[in-house]
């Protein structure tokens, strides 16, 4: 199963009676329905470890792009229209400030780390806080509740699972609590934020910008109002997006698919 397709529904099980699995790519399960797989006797897998650093290195690029205007400054840069550069145009520093980071997972902690060498300070949400030798290593702050890390953070980092707890986390209230110079950041899956009151928020300077590696849906419609902001960098899910990850990725999907059809435990089963 790739980019959701073929979608996995009653219809297409029906017509499928010897199915034995699902192997998914990447680490969001959020497109399956697991009960109505497991009506069917039918199991799945997904690859959630090999996807955690070049999706954590992406976010990491979002951020420097999105703070020191990398777009923009390349559009100025190759312009026809362009004469000079003018000397105040200018971006915000990333050494030094504050990253809220809401998920502390695979992804979330490989941010961190790199956060870090960036001598960031670091805070996070999660449902469960790390252990404190691991949040001593990265210097990350443990924050109970959301809104004071989005109080706090001069960048916010989206790394949590879709679930119906986290559908729409970020929304009208929660942005109008982030600093009106403060940058969002999501890598994890368009639904997390509630799109329109982004819009909204970015239009009217509630916070500075906006940087997304997915959206919803995925293209965007051409139209989208989010594609004629200047303040926003959109990436087309690419998250995971590099030949190695890709190819093991693949490797590790057939893997779940032969130990199926043998009757062997499935590597990396989503229970």
């Amino acid at each position: 199963l790739w980019y959701h397709k073929p979608a996995i529904n009653e219809e297409l099980l029906q017509s499928l009676p010897n199915l034995k699995v699902v192997a998914s790519a990447g680490v969001g399960i959020d497109h399956l329905d697991l009960k109505l797989l497991s009506s069917y006797g039918v199991k799945v897998s997904n690859t959630p470890f090999v996807v955690s650093t070049d999706t954590a290195d992406m976010g990491m690029a979002l951020l420097l792009a999105s703070s020191r205007r990398l777009v923009e400054g390349h559009e100025m840069a190759v312009s026809p229209d362009t004469e000079y550069f003018p000397v105040d145009w200018l971006g915000v520093e990333v050494s030094g400030a504050t990253l809220g980071i809401l998920g502390m997972g695979k992804i979330g902690y490989k941010v961190a780390e790199r956060a870090k060498a960036f001598e960031m300070k670091i805070l996070y949400h999660n449902r469960n806080q790390r252990k404190k030798e691991e949040e001593n290593a990265v210097g990350a702050v443990y924050c109970k509740k959301i809104d004071d890390l989005l109080q706090q953070s001069d960048f916010v980092l989206l790394a949590v699972n879709l679930t119906p707890q986290t559908h729409k986390l970020i929304g009208k209230r929660e942005l109008e609590l982030m600093k009106p110079t403060a940058i969002l950041i999501n890598i994890s899956r368009g639904l997390i934020v509630d799109q329109d009151a982004l819009v909204e928020a970015l239009q009217n300077k509630v916070i500075k910008a906006a940087a997304l590696d997915v959206t919803y849906p995925e293209p965007l419609p051409r139209d989208h109002p989010l594609l004629k902001l200047k303040n926003v960098i959109i990436t087309p899910h690419i998250g995971s997006a590099t030949k190695k990850t890709r190819w093991v990725m693949m490797e590790e999907m057939a893997e779940s698919i032969e130990a199926g059809l043998a009757g062997l435990p499935i590597p990396r089963e989503v229970l």
